[in-house]
């Protein structure tokens, strides 16, 4: 690892995120290249938090779109204050006066959605763009977003292109539900993000939960390990086995064992199945504290 990429991994840990070398490299090249970076990996394993990180290390504005089924561009990117329009409408009238279209679609009546924030933030530093669960939403607006990154522009039809003086970072997340199109993965840099080995989901869990001991981390990383082994419809993540260790942790759990484990399975497990195969399995197997 470079100096440079080592001494942007440690502002990322301050930052309250733990990463490898691949990833902190390919974080350390969508800053400095400009270039929009997708993030793929199951649930849990970091990908949100990666780009919350990366705002917090540089310490400049997070704006966030959460995609879903449906989403269209006009969501995404902005919309028009039609209650203050309407009330432009009466005042006019009761004025007298003649309003233009022109009048009521200008900057005083524009709602800036977060691509059209993003590409309007004034600096000094860029901010990051996070386009988060994008395998969730239609192809037509996956489409709607080439222009975006690559030109880092979006055009208003009232108004025209908007041009962005300090181009966001960009980091868009998949769970890989559906496979992205190639248009979109070409404008992009590109990292898997794999679940990590017990090792440093305990070195994770003690960097994000203050004051847990490191018998506790060590336990946790391993039982999320074996979990990760039955068949579970969700299995636990690194996001789960945070909020798993951080419930241990706020209840005074002193032993790890299959009473603990029953208690607060719910910071853990999130389905009434998964659940139901966690007990099957047996509790006390799954709390081990050894292998």
């Amino acid at each position: 690892m470079s100096e440079q990429v080592q001494e942007f991994a440690r502002r990322l840990e301050e930052a309250g995120y733990l990463t490898d070398e691949a990833l902190a490299t390919a974080l350390f090249l969508a800053v400095h290249l400009t270039q929009p970076i997708l993030l793929e990996g199951e649930p849990g394993v970091g990908k949100t938090e990666a780009a919350k990180a990366l705002a917090r290390a540089l310490d400049t504005r997070l704006i966030r779109l959460q995609c879903y089924e449906g989403l269209s561009s006009s969501d995404a990117l902005y919309e028009w204050n039609y209650p203050r329009q309407l009330l432009g409408i009466r005042l006019a009238e009761s004025r007298g006066e003649p309003l233009s279209e022109e009048d009521l679609f200008g900057e005083d009546y524009l709602m800036a959605r977060p691509l059209l924030a993003a590409i309007e933030h004034p600096g000094p530093r860029p901010a990051v763009l996070l386009i988060d669960e994008v395998d969730r939403a239609d192809d037509e607006f996956e489409a709607f977003l080439l222009e975006l990154l690559a030109e880092a522009s979006v055009t208003i039809p009232e108004l025209g292109t908007r041009h962005a003086v300090v181009p966001p970072i960009a980091v868009l997340t998949s769970n890989r539900t559906r496979e992205l199109h190639d248009a979109l993965k070409r404008r992009c840099l590109y990292q898997w993000i794999a679940h990590p080995g017990p090792a440093r989901v305990a070195a994770i869990i003690r960097l994000r939960v203050p004051g847990v001991a490191d018998w506790l981390a060590g336990q946790v990383a391993r039982s999320v390990q074996r979990l990760r082994g039955l068949e579970l419809y969700k299995p636990p993540g690194v996001a789960e086995a945070i909020d798993w260790a951080a419930a241990l942790h706020a209840l005074g759990v002193e032993t790890l064992d299959e009473p603990a484990l029953r208690h607060t399975l719910s910071a853990l497990i999130k389905y009434e199945e998964d659940r139901a195969a966690v007990e099957k399995a047996g509790l006390a197997g799954v709390a081990g504290g050894e292998g």
